[in-house]
């Protein structure tokens, strides 16, 4: 029996199908994708739901002012209650005063103290040398980055990844929309955690208006 043979303009018809269709299929796959990696905010901007104080009862106080999470006080912790978060993109916009202290945290513990997890220093003019812009007690930076009193957009991503053959958690900071370097942790130091800000001293006040996580593939 003859196979029947397509006509010219056929022929055209079933290959313009098949264009729509791949491409109709190309289109969903990389929405699905953008779907998968969208910002998730963190802070609603009128409460503190979601965010719990972790130390400091009574002389340490976090609260929202004019749409900002303000910290001041004694020693005490804000820790985001959602998670845990392993790999993600986690970006904030903060403000710390002058001679003031703090700290952006993640892969931390649910009630964590100064020394659980990974802290992204938050500090333009403190005693403390250590400025904005250092990985505390990994990398550090020594030169203001971000002065006093203003907002600065603070991000890190994070991934646990191999380099050369070898484990470790990869760690990017980035400060205004500069990347500033990466960090790799062959220690893998902390695992999956939450994100947390640090109320340092009496004499530091911490601002916070933006919070947002990205989760990432495993």
């Amino acid at each position: 029996m003859q196979r029947p043979v397509l006509s010219l303009r056929s022929l055209v018809l079933v290959l313009s199908a098949l264009v729509i269709t791949s491409s109709a299929t190309i289109t969903n796959a990389v929405a699905q994708e953008e779907k998968k990696e969208e910002w998730i905010t963190l802070f609603d901007g009128k409460t503190l739901d979601g965010w719990e104080q972790i130390g400091g009862k009574g002389k340490s106080k976090w609260e929202v002012v004019d749409g900002v999470i303000v910290g001041t006080g004694d020693v005490s912790m804000l820790v985001n209650t959602t998670g845990p978060y392993k790999n993600f993109k986690y970006r904030a916009e903060v403000k710390i005063n002058d001679k003031g202290n703090s700290g952006l945290y993640f892969r931390t513990t649910r009630r964590p103290g100064f020394m659980d997890g990974y802290e992204a220093q938050i500090n333009s003019s403190h005693t403390d040398p250590i400025r904005t812009g250092s990985l505390y007690g990994m990398c550090h930076i020594y030169k203001e980055l971000a002065k006093p009193d203003t907002w600065m957009t603070y991000e890190v991503e994070v991934s646990d990844d191999k380099w050369r053959g070898r484990d470790m958690t990869r760690i990017k900071f980035s400060l205004d929309g500069e990347e500033l370097y990466e960090y790799y942790d062959f220690d893998k130091t902390y695992g999956p955690g939450h994100f947390a800000f640090q109320q340092h001293d009496p004499g530091s006040k911490v601002e916070i208006r933006k919070a947002e996580v990205m989760p990432l593939k495993d």
